[in-house]
This record gives C-alpha cells, sequence and structure tokens, in this order.
C-alpha cells in the first residue's frame, strides 16, 4: 500500500507593519477590497495581525510577508518570512 503524504496548507499574508514597540512581535495591516453583495461596490477591509520577529530588524512602514504557524501566545500565530 502506498503512504499518503499530507501536505500542510499554510496561509500566507502581505502587509505594512504597523507597530515594533513590542519585544519579539511586530503588528502588521492587511488591506483586503471585498464587493459589497448588493449594491456591487469595492471597499477597503483591513485586519491587524500579531507577528513573531525574533531580531527584531523590522521597523514602522516596511511591507512584510508572514505565514501561519503554531500558537506561540494567546494573539500570536504568525511568523514572519521576508
Amino acid at each position: 500500500m502506498a503512504e499518503e503524504i499530507k501536505k500542510v496548507i499554510k496561509k500566507k499574508f502581505k502587509g505594512q507593519v504597523v507597530s515594533d514597540k513590542m519585544k519579539d512581535t511586530i503588528v502588521v495591516k492587511v488591506e483586503n477590497f471585498v464587493m459589497h453583495p448588493r449594491y456591487h461596490k469595492r471597499y477597503r477591509v483591513s485586519k491587524k495581525y500579531k507577528v513573531h520577529s525574533p531580531d527584531n530588524k523590522v521597523k514602522i512602514g516596511e511591507i512584510v510577508e508572514f505565514v501561519e504557524c503554531r500558537p506561540i501566545s494567546k494573539d500570536k500565530k504568525w511568523k514572519l518570512v521576508k
């Protein structure tokens, strides 16, 4: 019998750094455009994520990429890629 290899699909986002004041953590804002179901107008929706950044080299205003990982704390479930 062939063994099944399960590949885990991780979520990946790109956004702008809003805050870098915490130790080992940055806050990233991700913006999306959503279409209104009835009026078909596009509007902007944003969400903030707490991302683990162990080296603290990222500054406010930079564009970063991050992926899903195991929970690091109550709010941190994301790890910095670029």
